[in-house]
Order: structure tokens, then C-alpha cells, then sequence
């Protein structure tokens, strides 16, 4: 298996452990969406530098050489999960998801071409986030119809802008990971260090979002889960993928996120899912497929167009 494949699976790995973070929210509905959003990320951002103390001690002087954007990364990934939970809760869990899903692999796309030095994309990339992107949007209307979402046409609008900054500060905390990592850190330290600087912002919004966290053991249970898994496993993998896999190609990949919620969503909670969601569940394999048995391109004739 080449590293290539490895960092793919890896990001898929994580992607399912994401795909899950829905279903288990709904077993605690009264917990605020900004306080597991920011306790779960919070939690794992501690836990991650915590493990990786001895390789971020041995990294800090490349780290720090990168300072700029480290700063932009952490602010970008204190950002991310108030963004995006709120996005959910104003435009609907389907719409929110597949806008700040569905924008991450066009926003890294967007910072590469701006700030990164191989601004690479191949048709295969173009043609897979066409197929992913069509195939998560059917998904969503397939699911949207059958649920109701009581919401006015502002927030909803306010909802879809929430997810395109959820998007875009995705789409940067994980660019610059990959910088740190291209530098010589290690993926860990990398990681750890956003991630355990980004702690220090979202853990004090809960004196503000934190309410009924633990007020129950049900409640307790959703936390950890959430804090443990889907967020530290979960970016343990994805930061082993990026050591082998481009920003472009891993946001790409985690469109499998959805793919996974939905499934759960079936089988666990109940829901129903219109012929035309497997259809888009079909074209985002596809998209999957194409870009997990790619090699990474070294050059494009798409690279001046896009």
C-alpha cells in the first residue's frame, strides 16, 4: 500500500468517526449546539498536545518559525465549530452540512492558488468535486424532505453564511497543518499545536454555551463520546493523512462525512431517505474512489484556469 492510499483511508477513517457526531447529538438534545461544538473540539485540543509533548518540544523551534500562519490556523479552527453548529441550527442540519462540507475542498483550492507554492489541480480533482458536490446537494435535498425546518428566509441566509465561513476556516486550519507539516514538523506536533492552541480560545466560550453538558449521564456519555472520538481519534487520523496527501485532496475526501451521518441516521435514529439521496450517495463514492487511487499530480494543464 503506498503512502498515497494510506493517508486516503486514513482521512476516510476519520470521516466516518465525524459522520457519527450527528447521531450522537441527537441522543442529547438539550445540550446546546455551541457548547458540545466547542467542549468536544476543546477537550480533544488538549488531549492532542498532551500526547504529543515530547515530538512539540522537539518541533516548537520550526513551529514558531511559522508563526504567521499558525496564528491564522488556530483563530480558523476556534471559528470552525460555533460556524458551523450554528449554521445547523439556523439553515437546517442538512443545509448546513452540505454548505460547509461541500465549500471546504473549493476554499482550500482558493487558498492554494493564493498563499501555496504548488497551486496544482488536475482534471481528476475537478471532475471528482463536480461528482462529490452534485452528489452531496441530492443528499441533502433528499434529506431536507423529510425534515421540517422551521426557519425564516433571513436565517436561513444567515445559516448558509455560516457555513461558508465554517467552510473557509476549515479549509484553513487544515492548509496550514499541511504547511507545518511540509515544513519538517511532525504531523502530531502539528496538529497538537493548533489544535491545543485553539483550546485555549473555544474553552471559555462555555461559561457562556456549557449548560447541561454533564447535567445528565446520558448527557455526560455525549460529551465524552463526542470529545474523545469523533474529535481526538478522529484528527489523529486526519493528521496522519496529511503527512501523505494534499490539503485539496483531504478536504475532498471528507466528503464521505455526510455519506456516513446519513447511513447512521437510517439505521440508529429512524429517518428515511428519498431514491434520489442514494443516487447522491452513489456519485460521492465515486468521487471517493477517484481521488483515494490517485497519486499526487505534479503538474496540470488546469493549473493557470484554476
Amino acid at each position: 500500500m503506498d503512502r498515497s492510499l494510506q493517508g486516503s483511508l486514513a482521512i476516510l477513517f476519520s470521516s466516518i468517526l465525524w459522520g457519527t457526531t450527528g447521531t450522537a447529538a441527537a441522543f442529547a438534545p438539550d445540550i446546546s449546539p455551541l457548547g458540545i461544538g466547542a467542549f468536544s473540539m476543546g477537550v480533544s485540543g488538549l488531549l492532542l498536545a498532551f500526547l504529543a509533548r515530547k515530538p512539540l518540544k522537539a518541533d516548537l523551534p520550526r513551529i514558531l518559525e511559522s508563526r504567521t500562519p499558525l496564528i491564522i490556523g488556530v483563530v480558523a479552527l476556534a471559528i470552525y465549530p460555533l460556524a458551523f453548529y450554528s449554521s445547523m441550527r439556523m439553515a437546517g442540519v442538512a443545509v448546513g452540512t452540505v454548505v460547509s462540507i461541500a465549500s471546504a475542498p473549493f476554499m482550500t483550492v482558493f487558498i492554494n492558488r493564493l498563499f501555496g507554492k504548488a497551486n496544482i489541480v488536475s482534471l481528476r480533482w475537478v471532475m471528482s468535486f463536480l461528482l462529490g458536490t452534485v452528489g452531496i446537494v441530492m443528499l441533502t435535498f433528499a434529506e431536507s424532505g423529510h425534515a421540517a425546518v422551521a426557519s425564516d428566509n433571513s436565517q436561513k441566509l444567515l445559516g448558509v453564511l455560516l457555513g461558508l465561513i465554517a467552510g473557509l476556516s476549515y479549509a484553513t486550519y487544515a492548509w496550514v497543518a499541511k504547511q507545518l507539516i511540509d515544513t519538517g514538523v511532525k504531523s502530531d506536533s502539528a496538529m497538537a499545536t493548533i489544535f491545543g492552541l485553539g483550546a485555549l480560545l473555544l474553552l471559555p466560550t462555555l461559561l457562556f454555551t456549557g449548560d447541561n453538558l454533564f447535567s445528565s449521564w446520558n448527557n455526560t456519555s455525549v460529551s465524552l463520546y463526542m470529545a474523545l472520538v469523533p474529535m481526538f481519534v478522529g484528527y489523529l487520523a486526519f493528521g496522519f493523512g496529511l503527512r501523505h496527501v494534499d490539503a485539496s485532496k483531504a478536504t475532498l475526501l471528507t466528503l464521505f462525512e455526510p455519506v456516513v451521518a446519513a447511513c447512521f441516521a437510517v439505521l440508529i435514529v429512524g429517518e428515511v431517505i428519498a431514491p434520489i439521496g442514494w443516487v447522491g450517495m452513489a456519485l460521492i463514492m465515486v468521487c471517493l474512489v477517484l481521488q483515494a487511487t490517485e497519486r499526487e499530480p505534479t503538474e496540470s494543464p488546469l493549473t493557470e484556469v484554476i
